[in-house]
């Protein structure tokens, strides 16, 4: 899991240079596609319920699963890259949200809060906690800054298999949900929207993967961390396995 997630860590840093604007997000999927086998390893998302590109691209108001296309970012766009990494059977599972060019403040706002979401989400999580004290943490930090948590979506499960239970909410009660057991993995994605709670499903041709835009057109965020739930131990109860690697360059 800590190779996995380490090569997906390393391609989002690689891909943060290209997102500029005029650039297509097929030619990000492709870039992600060709660095993701040079080391190895397989994208996960590549035929996955029929789903036809390498990445997820999603631009603005869609939420999450935008399929790269040809149409080229423009300057002030936001766009979230959602990579997972298949290497020596495990997956390694992340996601953050981009500026094009230069955004306005809105977006800024909304993106700062939908990171911070995903770190209040990650220090909820506890040895034999419950996904309900990280949906707790996530929908409360979210609304007291006035934005909106989707409540359909969330995290997962996540290993040997791409997506398992339990499924990680970004709205929740303390104590209630799946407990989380020890030395097990789960994906941290909250999922921001600027003006309401709102979701339209949307179906990808030939898939059985939908993808998701807020009903009014708002803008969505999301920041994704795969996460091991620690013992407890020397009071560790956690480790983000695709946190930044400092000795990338």
């Amino acid at each position: 899991m800590r190779s996995a997630c380490r090569l997906a860590a390393r391609l989002l840093e690689y891909i943060e240079p290209y997102i500029q604007p005029g650039v297509t997000t097929n030619r990000l999927d492709q870039l992600c596609y060709e660095y993701i086998l040079d080391h190895k390893a397989t994208p996960a998302p590549l035929g996955y319920m029929g789903f036809p590109k390498s990445i997820c691209t999603s631009v603005n108001d869609c939420i999450c699963h935008g399929v790269p296309d040809t149409r080229p970012l423009q300057e002030g766009d936001m766009v979230n890259v959602d990579v997972t990494c298949i290497k020596e059977g495990f997956h390694g599972d992340t996601s953050k949200t981009f500026f094009v060019g230069e955004v306005s403040q809105r977006v800024k706002d909304l993106t700062n809060c939908a990171f911070q979401a995903m770190q209040k989400g990650i220090e909820a999580i506890k040895p034999h906690g419950t996904t309900g004290d990280i949906g707790f943490a996530v929908g409360r930090f979210v609304t007291r800054q006035g934005f909106f948590p989707v409540r359909e979506i969330g995290g997962h499960g996540i290993g040997k298999k791409f997506h398992d239970d339990p499924f990680v909410p970004s709205v929740g009660k303390k104590g209630k949900g799946d407990i989380l057991p020890p030395w097990s993995c789960i994906t941290v994605e909250p999922m921001v929207n600027e003006l309401s709670e709102g979701i339209r499903e949307l179906s990808i041709p030939g898939s059985s993967v939908k993808y998701y835009h807020t009903v009014d057109q708002g803008l969505s965020a999301q920041f994704e961390h795969t996460v091991l739930v620690r013992d407890g131990a020397e009071g560790v109860n956690y480790e983000i396995l695709t946190a930044r690697d400092p000795h990338f360059n």
